[in-house]
């Protein structure tokens, strides 16, 4: 027996409170670690079913958080019978660390669309909120992009719900367009001719229809303006590789026809004081 009043009473109060703490934080553990688990094995199950790769994380996602939650209510359970009403007079806690994390909820709400929608898929080449690249993961908090110039970027989802998504793996086809000018002594007509002949011989995967095209577009100040349009299969030579093989093309049957591509000239009066 202790001397201080009430000591037995707030001892054995604790040593009854005891056990019930360790229920719930031994509940907590089991469901921290086998929502883990079992997202992975639900993932693994669904890819050897050779099910679709967004809806196979949208599941193991939703499997690890639905696991998460409920062992999390189990566990408060286990510290106290009126969870209800504990949650109940948390209700204004709740609400100010609701706002605070709304950032959090809008992108899991749109990470949920994303996968469901399915506006790109893994391994796609797409354009979103202002970078471009090949999209390496989609989670519920964000979308992992590697871009062109090999930096890994983390998108918010919210972001990428809200914004322009331009997918280039949704098409194999794409045009191309080349601006140049020659001079105004030229031939228009051997200009298109001997331009559109050089797209057809040297550049690997161009399409016959649509087919490519000659736009004289403007008078400049040295030079007449033109646009050389073209369509490729991308499946046979990259966006950049056709760009590429387009301008050495023009610009090596240009030379071997004496069509000049003129540069600006400016001519600078001195004048004496």
């Amino acid at each position: 027996m202790s001397d201080i009043p009430g000591t037995d009473i707030l001892l054995n109060k604790i040593a009854q409170f005891l056990p019930k703490i360790i229920s719930g934080v031994i509940i907590f553990i089991i469901a921290l670690y086998g929502s883990k688990w079992l997202s992975k094995l639900v993932e693994r199950t669904l890819t050897h079913q050779q099910k679709d790769k967004e809806i196979t994380i949208l599941l193991g996602q939703i499997t690890r958080w639905g696991i998460l939650i409920m062992g999390s209510v189990l566990a408060l359970e286990q510290i106290s019978d009126k969870i209800t009403g504990l949650l109940a007079g948390l209700g204004v806690a709740g609400f100010a660390v609701g706002f605070a994390l709304q950032d959090v909820a809008k992108n899991f709400t749109a990470g949920l669309l994303i996968l469901l929608q399915q506006p790109f898929n893994i391994g796609d080449a797409i354009e979103v909120a202002g970078y471009s690249g090949s999209v390496t993961a989609i989670t519920l908090r964000s979308t992992e992009i590697l871009t062109w110039d090999g930096r890994n970027v983390l998108i918010p989802n919210a972001d990428v719900f809200t914004s322009p998504i331009v997918n280039s793996s949704q098409t194999s086809h794409r045009r191309i367009t080349l601006t140049l000018g020659v001079g105004y002594g030229s031939d228009l007509e051997q200009v298109a001719r001997v331009a559109l002949e050089a797209l057809k011989k040297d550049v690997p995967g161009i399409l016959a229809e649509p087919a490519p095209m000659i736009g004289f577009k403007d008078f400049g100040d040295s030079a007449i303006a033109l646009d050389a349009y073209y369509w490729v299969d991308t499946t046979k030579t990259g966006l950049l590789a056709a760009k590429d093989f387009g301008i050495k093309a023009i610009h090596m049957a240009f030379q071997q026809e004496n069509i000049e591509i003129p540069f600006p000239i400016r001519t600078v009066q001195m004048v004496a004081p």
